[in-house]
């Protein structure tokens, strides 16, 4: 049983999560329906709608090679009724124009009399020719064709010729289907030609994809037929539309004849797109051109264009972009094969159903059981609801959304976890946060992940270290009170500590007014010697405005004596069983820790070896010399780093020093001269007046 006073705040976060999935889930935000739809494509990439074994749906492509020959668009309506003509001797059903004759042919040469001051025999000549769109209006009497109308913003006040009748049930409400403001028909002369006028539109969702297309639309009280719907009518030969509604309005299906078109409640009819209509898709071209016109019999030949010039080009959910005429070709070709792609106006309640009783499950299971078992439980819950969502599609066509319910057995989920996991964060916390003010945070980060490693033992790793120091510190404890020196060396030792921290180094120990810093441990650093230079480098800059104000507070604080070094160390855990020290030994360790000694000698602040000098190429530096350390076979290449990137003067004089020239001496007491605080530069003078020339710099102390 869980404790009482335990069991509270769980049962409130589990209730959260619950009520955040059921808020998720009623108010479909538009990120959630994008990515719901892009599952929903997914599937159709895996399973895209097949190619039916017989097929009545044609194009008639006015593409770039049909308008490359033939002219630009508009084209003459004389042509388009050749184009026509041509498709009633082959035998088409019908011919569907996804296309807008809302202006009079400017091309037709009563109209080019009018514009045009022509002599008059030539008028005369022109008058006698026929009309353009009464030859294309003769076409489409003679043809059974639908024409296509566009949708407006504005209230318009014709509406499309009527030439069905729609029924529904007595009684039903208004059907809920997408409403626009008006719209813009073909001239009356081809509107009445035709037998049949539908609506181009479709709308697109957020990210530019058309998944559906509208069966029916309405425009103030009159509802109208899409370009598909009437296409089919036509088809079909007859004379009505039925409307079968749900409460409240909402759509279920419209059905034209014997053919049933599922719906969702808006009247829209969700698209199963095949992989590509190019087999049947012929050029415009090539009709005129008297191409073979065998497949045009007994079919609904719909034509467009997919010229990118026409801008009727559309995103598919299988990727790319398609023709407009295609999507009407795809719903044709789909309602008369039967296979139908639908999201039934049942499937929200299911799916609400759903949701809530296995996040109810889900509650039970990880409060009773724990996080683990609860996450295998839901990882089940997810694939059982994705295979069973898959399933629906691949055999019956329907289109579930397990993703929001995934989502939603999510944060039941992390809601329920999180009260069972609080109380021993919170306990981590205030462990991690009292071992961070003894050693690093770094430190403590790695260990709190890596418990493993709190055992006796170590590595061999490539590591960075700085090294610390004031010079003459114990003489001014003696001089002033503790308890002002304390104070002041705390402060001293926070600021080196947060710029040590903000460079990420790990903070191996503090001797007093002493510190080591140590880089690329225990997490790995690749550029270990490049932190372990800029760390030392804003040290540098830290302890001299620290020192200054000291000195105006009548503290006499000594310079600080900074060393950077780069080389193989062991780091890991020393000690015994009772008591563990995390530190890096080796020969670099002592290197580095000496070299912040040569300071005292060298009167420099800050020296760095030859290791931390390659790695940091763009920091301008001062070759010191090759020192060999006390007790050591090998000599190493000491350098200072600059305030500036150019400093000549000692460049030049130190090439004059490592060849032993003898210009050498003169040339350093000119260099003191101009620079008499210069501490290299007197160091490298009393070398020269002690009689040591070249590079090597002998210590005879440590």
């Amino acid at each position: 049983m869980i404790p009482p006073r335990i069991r509270a705040p769980r049962l409130l976060l589990a209730m959260a999560g619950l009520l955040a999935a059921c808020a998720l889930y009623l108010t479909e935000p538009l990120m959630l329906q994008s990515l719901r739809n892009s599952l929903f494509d997914q599937y159709q990439r895996w399973q895209p709608r097949p190619a039916p074994a017989q097929t009545v749906v044609r194009v008639v492509d006015i593409d770039e090679a049909s308008l490359a020959r033939l002219g630009q668009w508009p084209w003459p309506r004389d042509l388009l009724a050749q184009l026509v003509e041509r498709l009633r001797h082959a035998g088409a059903a019908v011919v569907v124009f996804d296309v807008l004759f809302a202006e009079p042919d400017r091309s037709s040469p009563h109209r080019l009399v009018n514009q045009l001051k022509l002599p008059a025999g030539l008028a005369e000549t022109l008058g006698t020719l026929p009309n353009h769109d009464r030859l294309f209006a003769a076409a489409l009497e003679h043809q059974p064709s639908v024409l296509g109308f566009a949708t407006t913003r504005a209230p318009s006040p014709i509406t499309p010729l009527s030439r069905f009748g729609i029924q529904s049930h007595a009684g039903a409400k208004p059907p809920g289907f997408s409403v626009y403001a008006g719209t813009t028909s073909a001239l009356p002369l081809l509107e009445r030609a035709a037998v049949g006028s539908g609506a181009m539109a479709f709308r697109a969702d957020a990210d530019g994809v058309v998944r559906r297309v509208p069966v029916m639309i309405r425009v103030g009280e009159h509802l109208l037929p899409s370009l598909t719907a009437e296409a089919l009518r036509v088809y079909l030969g007859q004379n009505h539309y039925r409307i079968e509604t749900a409460a409240g309005g909402a759509v279920e299906q419209v059905r034209i004849g014997r053919l049933i078109l599922p719906t969702n409640r808006r009247g829209e009819l969700w698209l199963h797109y095949r992989r590509d209509l190019i087999a049947q898709t012929v050029p415009a071209w090539r009709v005129l051109d008297g191409a073979s016109m065998e497949p045009f019999e007994g079919s609904i030949v719909l034509i467009g264009s997919s010229a990118q010039g026409l801008q009727d080009l559309r995103f598919s959910p299988l990727g790319g972009m398609i023709p407009g005429v295609q999507v009407h070709a795809q719903a044709i070709e789909q309602a008369l094969a039967g296979t139908p792609l639908q999201r039934p106006f049942w499937a929200s309640s299911v799916e609400a159903l759903t949701l809530l009783l296995a996040g109810l499950m889900l509650c039970l299971l990880t409060l009773r059981n724990g996080a683990f078992t609860a996450a295998w439980v839901a990882a089940t819950m997810v694939a059982a609801l994705h295979a069973a969502a898959w399933w629906a599609y691949s055999r019956h066509g329907l289109l579930l959304d397990a993703l929001t319910l995934s989502i939603g057995l999510l944060l039941i989920y992390l809601g329920t976890s999180l009260a069972r996991h609080r109380a021993s964060e919170q306990q981590q916390r205030w462990v991690r946060n009292a071992f961070s003010r003894y050693i690093s945070p770094n430190l403590v980060n790695h260990l709190v992940r890596h418990p493993e490693q709190l055992q006796l033992g170590g590595e061999r790793r490539c590591c960075s270290f700085v090294f610390t120091d004031i010079t003459d510190f114990t003489s001014l404890m003696e001089r002033q009170s503790p308890e002002q020196v304390v104070g002041m060396l705390n402060e001293y030792l926070e600021g080196i500590i947060q710029i040590a921290f903000r460079h990420e180094g790990t903070l191996e120990r503090i001797v007093g007014d002493g510190m080591a810093i140590l880089f690329s441990a225990p997490l790995v650093q690749p550029d270990h010697q490049r932190r372990a230079l800029a760390c030392a480098l804003e040290i540098r800059g830290f302890t001299r405005t620290f020192t200054a104000a000291q000195h105006a507070a009548g503290i006499p604080l000594g310079r600080t004596r900074i060393s950077a070094h780069s080389g193989e160390v062991v780091v890991g855990n020393f000690g015994g069983e009772t008591l563990f020290d995390y530190r890096a030994l080796g020969d670099a360790v002592n290197v580095a820790a000496r070299l912040e000694g040569m300071n005292r000698y060298l009167g420099t602040e800050l020296c760095v070896s030859e290791t931390i000098r390659a790695a940091n190429p763009n920091v301008p530096m001062r070759a010191v010399g090759d020192v060999l350390l006390k007790g050591k076979a090998r000599q190493i290449r000491l350098y200072e780093p600059c305030e500036t990137k150019d400093d000549c003067g000692y460049d030049a004089a130190y090439a004059l020093l490592a060849s032993e020239h003898e210009e050498a001496t003169e040339t350093f007491e000119r260099l003191h001269a101009e620079r008499p605080d210069d501490a290299l530069v007197h160091y490298q003078l009393q070398r020269l007046r002690a009689g040591q020339r070249g590079e090597r710099i002998l210590m005879t102390e440590k």
